[in-house]
């Protein structure tokens, strides 16, 4: 088994003769001492904080950086002049309400992003293949773009299909193209799987959403192929773990990124114990955060990886529990074969099920099963047969939207 190519990566990019826990954990302490030491001489957001710590230890004794301590400071959170911008990232919507989180990047980040990208992608993508891209395309530097570049450097031809095309014009692009590798959601994977057939697919990337058991198992299931999870954040340049050929684990960016695991006091939670992940980006050049509580719900894996790489490893990342979740559902959702892809809506005590499916779908199994999950709740499944012209009915990361009550009561 090789070593996970995070390895080499880091370096060629830290000019470290060989991957360790000291030699990781000395770059970590030197580069977050620089952070601190830029921030005082800058006399921004974080101009409060120590000029430097005696250990990662340490870290702990600092405050968290939130969302709304984001969103409502980004510009003063800038290390570099607006000059050296070079894409902005906003979660900004018409529905937002307040200050919208944004996040800034120079060249440099996205150079280091690809630079990461290349390395994941290196461990299922080979010179000469094909791949489908189903992330979307935003012009200059947005992420499909990133990801498309990553795989040029690889020797490989990619495919800008984005998440917007229908099932029956995926189907089309996977006989007319004939990839063998696909980049993209989860749920969007299982989605064209389920209505296209492997077809020429045998290996895929999925990132930007929770994987739960059911898809994961159902998509290896049709490929034939282990799946290839990565974890990336815009906080954390879009990129920040992936995996190896082991399949155990995502290998943290540790040169560039700072991990710990907390309960919900606050307090950092041993190795192997499932908390929220907080991240200190010690490379981000435009806008590095410390101590940014994520809202993403994962632990940090003991012992070495098979691989052999010292690089820590991410297990499974969802967001944060509450009583509700599109990913618990989703687990109960497309453990069923017929599923292609599905909505939800909690309308006050009522959640409304929308469901594309590939054939004969046991809904009374299924509806069994959600009202055995979701007690208190009236389930209302609607299902039909998904048509070549359908699209994805949620596009983008899955959520439950919600509304107090119905329209007009």
């Amino acid at each position: 088994m090789n070593r996970s190519r995070i390895d080499a990566y880091i370096r060629e990019k830290e000019a470290l003769p060989d991957i360790t826990r000291e030699s990781l954990d000395a770059l970590k302490l030197k580069k977050l001492n620089a952070l601190l030491k830029r921030e005082k001489e800058r006399g921004g957001f974080y101009r409060h904080l120590p000029e430097r710590l005696g250990s990662l230890e340490e870290l702990k004794t600092l405050p968290f950086t939130t969302e709304e301590e984001l969103a409502r400071n980004a510009p003063g959170l800038l290390l570099c002049s607006q000059a050296q911008i070079q894409r902005v990232l906003s979660d900004a919507t018409s529905g937002t309400t307040g200050a919208a989180k944004r996040v800034f990047y120079t060249e440099g980040d996205l150079e280091n992003t690809v630079r990461l990208y290349t390395a994941g992608l290196g461990e299922l993508i080979f010179p000469g293949g094909v791949t489908l891209i189903c992330f979307p395309f935003s012009g200059p530097f947005g992420l499909g773009e990133l990801i498309a570049e990553a795989i040029a450097r690889l020797g490989a031809r990619p495919v800008k299909a984005g998440p917007f095309l229908s099932f029956g014009e995926y189907a089309a692009l996977l006989e007319r193209e004939k990839p063998d590798t696909f980049v993209g959601m989860p749920a969007q994977l299982l989605g064209i799987l389920r209505t296209a057939g492997r077809g020429s697919l045998r290996r895929a990337l999925v990132s930007g959403d929770a994987c739960p058991d059911s898809v994961t198992e159902a998509c290896e299931a049709i490929l034939g192929t282990r799946l290839f999870p990565h974890y990336g954040s815009r906080e954390m340049g879009m990129a920040g773990a992936i995996s190896c050929e082991a399949h155990e684990g995502m290998h943290l960016r540790e040169n560039d990124v700072i991990a710990e695991i907390v309960d919900e006091a606050g307090r950092v939670l041993p190795t192997g114990e499932w908390g929220e992940l907080v991240v200190t980006t010690i490379g981000m050049e435009a806008m590095p955060l410390i101590r940014y509580r994520t809202g993403d719900c994962t632990r940090i894996l003991p012992g070495p990886c098979p691989c052999g790489s010292a690089a820590l490893r991410l297990d499974r990342v969802t967001r944060k529990a509450r009583a509700l979740s599109a990913d618990a559902l989703d687990e109960i959702v497309f453990a069923d074969p017929a599923v292609v892809d599905c909505l939800y809506e909690q309308v006050g005590e009522r959640l409304l099920i929308t469901a594309l499916t590939n054939g004969a779908s046991d809904e009374a199994a299924l509806l069994l099963r959600l009202r055995a999950a979701c007690p208190g709740l009236r389930i209302v499944l609607t299902a039909r047969p998904a048509g070549p012209e359908d699209h994805a009915l949620h596009i983008g990361k899955r959520t439950i939207s919600r509304q107090l009550c119905p329209p007009g009561s």
